[in-house]
Parts: C-alpha cells; sequence; structure tokens
C-alpha cells in the first residue's frame, strides 16, 4: 500500500471556520518546569517556541484550576489573574510560530500532591485511597467545593480568553479529578454525582457546560473546547471500554471542538479483556462515527506511523515524545528529510533541544520513558 504524505500537511478546521495548518498537535506534557509560584518560566518559553514551528496545534501542560487541584512538581497554575502575564506570553510565544494554541485545564483531586496543596489533604468524589503506594485517602467533596470546582474550569477558560488562546483543553483523563467523578472505582456517591452511569458523567458534563456558558459570555462562539478522556482504568472495578463509549456517546452532542483519547499505543488492545486483540481505538472511532473531529496519540513516531493513523479515521495526530526528540518533526517531513528525524534521546542534546532542566533530569531518571542514545 501507497502512503501518501502529503495528508501529513494538508490544512484541517476546527468548530467549522477556524483554520489548522496541518493535523500534528502537540500533547499536553508536563514539564515540571513552572517557577515555584506557579507562572511560566523562560525554559519553558523557551521549550514551546522551539516546538511550536512547524505543529498546527499545540496543547500546553496541564494547569491547576485550584491551588487544591496542583499534580506536579514545577507545574503552572491558572487560577487567578496573577498568572495572566506569563500565560499570555505563553499564548503569543505558540502563535507567533504559526500553531493553534490550547490551555490545557485540570484538577488532580486524588492525585493531587499533598505537600504542593495549602491543606495538604487531598480531595475527590469520594474518600477512596488511590491504589498506589503511599497514596493518601482523600476526603470526599461537599456540594459547596464541587460547584466551586465547576465554576474554577471556566474562570480558568476566561483566563485562557484573556490571555489570547485559541482554545481550552478539558483534561478528564489519566486518573485526575473530572475520571475520578466518572470511575465507578473513585466514585460512591448517593447523591446527584454518582451512582448510575449517567450520575458519574454529571460532573464532567457540569464543567463542560460551565466551560461554554463563560466563553458565551465573553463573546467568543469561535473558542475551541476540546475534551480529553482514557478509555479504561486498571484500578479494581474501574472505567472500562463499554463505560467510555457510552460516555463518548454523550460527549459527542455537547458541542466540542474535539476530542482527545490518553493511550500509551494508538493500536493498543483492552487492559481489561485479554481475549479481545482488536485495537480499542476502532470501537472508539466507530462511536465517534465523524460527529465531532478525533485526535489520536500514542506510540506514533514516525510519518508511516502518523499516515496510517490518519487513514484509520482520525482526524489529528498528536505527538508527545516524539516531539521532544524532535522538534522540527514535521519540517523534515515537509522536506521529505524522513531519515533525519530522531527517534532516540541523545545524552547530550539538553541545550540543542531546548529542554528544560527539571524536564530533562525527569526523563534521565526514569528508566524506559525514552529511548536513549549515548
Amino acid at each position: 500500500m501507497e502512503l501518501k504524505f502529503e495528508k501529513l500537511l494538508q490544512p484541517r478546521t476546527l468548530n467549522s471556520s477556524i483554520n489548522v495548518r496541518n493535523p500534528i498537535v502537540m500533547s499536553p506534557m508536563t514539564t515540571f518546569s513552572g517557577n515555584p509560584n506557579g507562572t511560566v518560566s523562560e525554559a519553558e518559553l523557551s521549550y514551546y517556541k522551539s516546538r511550536s514551528k512547524g505543529v498546527g496545534i499545540v496543547i500546553t501542560a496541564a494547569t491547576y484550576v485550584r491551588p487544591s487541584g496542583k499534580g506536579f512538581l514545577g507545574q503552572f497554575a491558572s487560577y487567578n489573574n496573577s498568572f495572566l502575564p506569563g500565560l499570555k506570553k505563553l499564548a503569543q510565544t505558540i502563535k507567533g510560530e504559526g500553531a493553534l494554541a490550547i490551555l490545557q485545564i485540570f484538577h488532580g483531586g486524588r492525585m493531587a500532591i499533598p505537600t504542593e496543596i495549602p491543606t495538604g489533604q487531598t480531595i475527590s468524589a469520594s474518600s477512596v485511597k488511590p491504589e498506589r503506594p503511599g497514596a493518601m485517602t482523600p476526603r470526599e467533596m461537599s456540594e459547596a467545593e464541587i460547584q466551586d470546582t465547576i465554576k474554577a474550569f471556566g474562570e480558568a477558560s476566561k483566563l485562557a480568553i484573556d490571555a489570547g488562546f485559541d482554545g481550552v483543553e478539558i483534561h478528564g483523563a489519566n486518573t485526575y479529578l473530572l475520571q475520578q467523578f466518572f470511575s465507578p472505582n473513585s466514585n460512591l456517591r448517593k447523591d446527584v454525582w454518582g451512582g448510575s452511569i449517567e450520575k458519574r458523567m454529571a460532573f464532567p458534563l457540569a464543567v463542560i457546560s460551565e466551560v461554554k456558558q463563560v466563553i458565551k459570555e465573553n463573546g467568543r462562539d469561535n473558542f475551541i473546547v476540546g475534551y480529553r478522556f482514557s478509555p479504561e482504568e486498571t484500578e479494581n472495578n474501574g472505567i472500562t471500554l463499554e463505560d467510555t463509549l457510552q460516555f463518548i456517546e454523550v460527549l459527542t452532542n455537547q458541542g466540542l471542538s474535539y476530542l482527545h483519547s490518553s493511550i500509551m499505543d494508538f493500536w493498543q488492545s483492552s487492559m481489561l479483556d485479554k481475549s479481545n486483540t482488536k485495537p480499542i481505538i476502532c470501537k472508539i472511532l466507530n462511536q465517534i462515527n465523524g460527529r465531532v473531529p478525533f485526535i489520536g496519540v500514542g506510540s506514533i513516531r514516525t510519518p508511516e506511523d502518523a499516515i496510517i493513523a490518519l487513514n484509520s479515521g482520525a482526524e489529528f495526530i498528536s505527538l508527545g515524545r516524539e516531539l521532544i526528540m524532535e522538534p522540527d518533526w514535521v519540517s523534515k517531513v515537509q522536506n521529505g528529510n524522513f531519515l533525519e528525524i530522531r527517534t532516540t534521546l541523545s545524552k547530550n542534546s539538553k541545550k540543542s533541544l531546548d529542554i528544560p532542566d527539571p524536564l530533562w533530569n525527569a526523563i534521565m531518571n526514569t528508566p524506559g520513558w525514552f529511548p536513549l542514545s549515548e
């Protein structure tokens, strides 16, 4: 089968009128490199600048919408106007290179770092401890806290508008707060926010509604709103693919700009049903059925991988580690220099690749995360 690589460079549209220069997306990845006060650092601006040159869209690392939601060391924040100057610089940096700038907004819930949040006590849908060594048991959120957190996602979206971003991505994946409400593992509530699968959808749907309302109030009908989800959980009594397919059916009717999966391998089969070796992406794309643009992700390393993923039905392809190793991925595709695309990370390349020290140290100290070379 002959692969037509022009498809990697063809423009796309979002919200029917927003032009995207190509289908390559920079995946949201934490840098651990924000300033101690939660603002964007100069090292991060340099890192994003070098990776915004060719891609169609840049989705930033997750920003926390309340102090109680901080999930990473060196994470930058989006919970009040003190963060506006840095976020403005970040949006300008990304857009100055021709890419669309999307701010990812999130709350860590029970996965927040106790020593990094004001009370030292994590919160979640229910008081259920994560199935991870040394994890804290969270306190169940009150109705007032739930309403405040919903409002916080709207306030962060207003901040993104004021900072000049083209949109926001609501982070409903990777076991963080929105997913904690959807998961039967972490949500044991008996009120309107838990119980049936429909009630477990209520919190993420309320967040989407609040974000869209804030955008409407600010006259930004062309503002992008994406939603990221994890198809399955490995936790006991966690989210199944069937749960997610039901959720996708509802999400496709929320007026979202796109849906974005979070999986390690675009072609992976079910983590829970080992008897089914078919890629779960087939069921996901079949459920979406072209109603909302889909961003596919996961071990898409080469132009060949990206083309095959696009041909499978994904409108956009999200690259993470690939753009850390190779900031010029798109320009090398444009010039036909496929063999020059780096697929390993040289231990001597930190400076030339504009990788901030904390991110570099995390990569070097996490065996197996990146393919390393001398």
